[in-house]
């Protein structure tokens, strides 16, 4: 949570809730979702994602719940080489079905970066810089904070 408000600090639109640690345990995308829909009423609520969390989403608690019910906006991700291999051996129409879904919107014409967080964590840990990965903000919290080394 530290990083996530390190992250969005300077930013006047994004805030930072802690409103899942007081869930009960274990906690599900769903029942935040439908916390926050019975806390706060008059909004409406959608799920970001990068795509490689689409790609498991039929091993999510009540995902039909969460195709059916909200708006998902996807950024694609580039395959990892552990998911060419699952890709390979996914079911086609689990992945037709998620892909083609109404509720199931791409980012487009937005960059694809080859870098994810476990990518980042693992330069790390072998000591090499990620400076120009991260906000300033995060980059100087991690390093302080000796995190992943």
């Amino acid at each position: 949570m530290a990083l996530v408000n390190e992250a969005v600090s300077d930013n006047p639109k994004l805030r930072v809730s802690d409103i899942e640690f007081g869930l009960q345990q274990p906690n599900y995308t769903s029942t935040t979702l439908a916390y926050l829909e019975e806390k706060y009423p008059k909004y409406s609520f959608c799920l970001i994602m990068g795509e490689d969390n689409l790609r498991t989403l039929h091993k999510w608690y009540n995902y039909e719940q969460l195709l059916s019910k909200y708006p998902f906006y996807v950024y694609p991700r580039v395959l990892t080489e552990s998911e060419l291999t699952e890709e390979a051996t996914m079911d086609p129409k689990v992945h037709h079905d998620l892909y083609d879904h109404p509720n199931v919107n791409f980012c487009e014409d937005v960059p694809v970066m080859k870098v994810s967080s476990s990518y980042i964590r693992q330069a790390i840990k072998e000591g090499r810089s990620v400076k120009y990965l991260l906000s300033e903000p995060v980059f100087k919290y991690i390093d302080e904070m000796n995190f992943y080394k």
